[in-house]
């Protein structure tokens, strides 16, 4: 067989089950051996769209997902999608063509070092230069994407390698468990924790695996310690629950930092540097439990005193067969904390104006989508609302980006949720600056024939630094622009189009989305006015009156 056959067939021994991208002339052995073997390609519009949709089947299923373009314009589209897997902690392979390394008719023609490129964006980036090369290249990309922390790996299969005759067999995977944690350090932790009296629980993105879930929840169960999320830990633990204080969506001042300031100790699980710390550790007493796969990353804010090492589910489970509830244990003051959290939480849900205000659209999706539906949310001030506002029922129920924090994300992600889970309910929500960036996948959606719904905050503006120029004093510049008819757009790939003229016509159109065939598109006009007063001094305010 020729070396793309083998490299394919390394790729089923992976269990690849789809392959987003756009091929080019570089390509075309691979795409033939492709067109003979069971893994599915889907033909995007644009690679970066591609590289989000891998990163986020590897965010849902742990494996890493699969993308392709050509070389050089193809492969530098990847960047971005490279940095979104890497930064935010997502299994993916990049695959890129090239011209022939053996010799060269054109020159430097589309010639760019692609391999130097990904480098600093990637834990593996290789050249293969033989076809004997391909067995220990691609298990050894799959391997490294999948290891704790998961992120990007990428290959180049130079085009004359491509059709060179091989016999070899791909590697199989070997067998492998993640260390466990030593029991000094689980005792340590176990010790720290029941010497506190106000101990609270901050769950991040690398506790965002479905057993770690479950070991948390017996945790919080068996102790009661309340505990607060990451925007990345959203849904870790249903929000439902009664100890759930809230997500830090906003840098400083909210309900969840005067908890964090009243605790003398955090158990802090699948903490990741890449997000805005929830806490800053100064000299104020504050004592920090690092629990994760991989160690703490020290920086000016962040060094903790125990570090407890390993899989965290079984790090988790320790900890519950050891820790005794102890009778010093106060958590009034981070009851009174939901309380009155809970009272500003409901502020705004029935608010009647048009456009419509934050905290009404996050209420009403809410009310439409069920326990395990599926909101991906692009990048805008929209997303500290939801992220704040919307209580998760389940993870990975709440897509969002705080790590590269990129727009353009929100429509593929949603596309790769919908392939991933084709029996839930499944939306992206985007600005219209996000969404525009990335909209030309509609007609990969369509082609499809996905159900999918699509909202579009429409205010005309990059909002979020809008927001932000207002708020530091600067003058209102550069940051307006026009849009589209967004239902003649949407109808103009063969989706639907719906626009929401009054509030109240926004819960029937959402459910009218969910339950018809097709990919719908809602232009919802939004009103960001209330934003400076409410993020920046209400919320504040209130928050320092518990």
């Amino acid at each position: 067989m020729k070396a793309s056959d083998l490299f394919v067939a390394a790729l089923e021994n992976e269990k690849v089950e789809f392959i987003f991208g756009i091929p080019g002339e570089e390509n075309l052995d691979f795409l033939d051996s492709l067109s003979r073997s069971s893994i599915r390609l889907i033909l995007t519009r644009h690679e970066q769209a591609a590289g989000f949709m891998a990163a986020t089947y590897g965010r849902f299923t742990g494996k890493a997902g699969v993308c392709l373009s050509t070389l050089g314009p193809g492969a530098t589209n990847f960047v971005t999608a490279a940095a979104y897997a890497q930064l935010g902690g997502m299994p993916m392979l990049m695959i890129t063509g090239q011209k022939p390394i053996k010799s060269s008719k054109q020159g430097q023609f589309q010639i760019v070092d692609i391999v130097d490129m990904m480098r600093p964006l990637t834990k593996y980036t290789e050249q293969i230069a033989s076809a004997a090369n391909i067995p220990s290249r691609v298990r050894e990309a799959f391997r490294l994407a999948e290891e704790e922390r998961p992120g990007a790996t990428h290959l180049e299969l130079p085009e004359d390698i491509a059709c060179e005759e091989t016999n070899l067999k791909p590697l199989k995977a070997s067998f492998a468990r993640r260390a466990i944690a030593e029991d000094k350090s689980i005792r340590a932790a176990v010790e720290l924790i029941e010497q506190a009296k106000h101990p609270l629980l901050v769950i991040g993105a690398a506790a965002n695996r479905k057993l770690t879930s479950r070991m948390l929840k017996r945790l919080i169960d068996q102790t009661d310690i309340p505990f607060i999320t990451t925007q990345m830990g959203k849904g870790v633990i249903d929000e439902r629950d009664p100890r759930f204080l809230g997500n830090a969506a906003l840098s400083a001042g909210d309900f969840v930092h005067r908890a964090i300031e009243h605790a003398d100790l955090i158990l802090n699980v699948g903490h990741d540097v890449i997000e805005k710390p929830p806490f800053f550790m100064h000299e104020n007493g504050l004592k920090v439990i690092h629990v994760n796969f991989f160690s703490a990353k020290v920086d000016p804010v962040y060094f903790p005193q125990v570090e407890v090492v390993g899989d965290i589910a079984n790090s988790i489970w320790q900890f519950c067969e050891k820790i005794n509830k102890p009778s010093c244990w106060d958590f009034s003051y981070f009851d009174r904390v939901r309380k009155a959290s809970d009272k500003n939480f409901c502020e705004g849900h029935d608010d009647p104006h048009s456009p419509v205000c934050p905290q009404r659209l996050v209420a009403d999706v809410r009310k439409v989508m069920p326990d395990e539906g599926i909101i991906a949310l692009d990048n805008g001030v929209y997303k500290i609302w939801f992220a704040r506002n919307y209580r998760a029922h389940a993870p990975n129920t709440v897509l969002l980006d705080n790590a590269l924090a990129t727009m353009g994300a929100g429509l593929p992600s949603a596309m790769a949720a919908r392939l991933v889970y084709p029996d839930r309910k499944v939306m992206a929500i985007c600005g219209d600056g996000g969404f525009m960036m990335n909209s030309q996948e509609l007609e990969t959606a369509v082609r499809l024939k996905m159900q999918l719904v699509v909202m579009i905050l429409r205010d005309n503006a990059y909002g979020m630094i809008k927001w932000k120029q207002a708020k530091m004093g600067f003058d209102d510049f550069g940051l307006d622009y026009g849009n589209p008819d967004f239902v003649k757009y949407a109808e103009s790939y063969g989706a639907i189009g719906h626009r929401v003229d009054r509030v109240e016509q926004l819960v029937p159109i959402m459910k009218e989305c969910h339950s018809s065939p097709g990919v719908h598109v809602i232009d919802v006009p939004v009103d960001y006015s209330a934003n400076d007063r409410i993020l920046n001094h209400e919320i504040q305010e209130l928050s320092q009156q518990v």
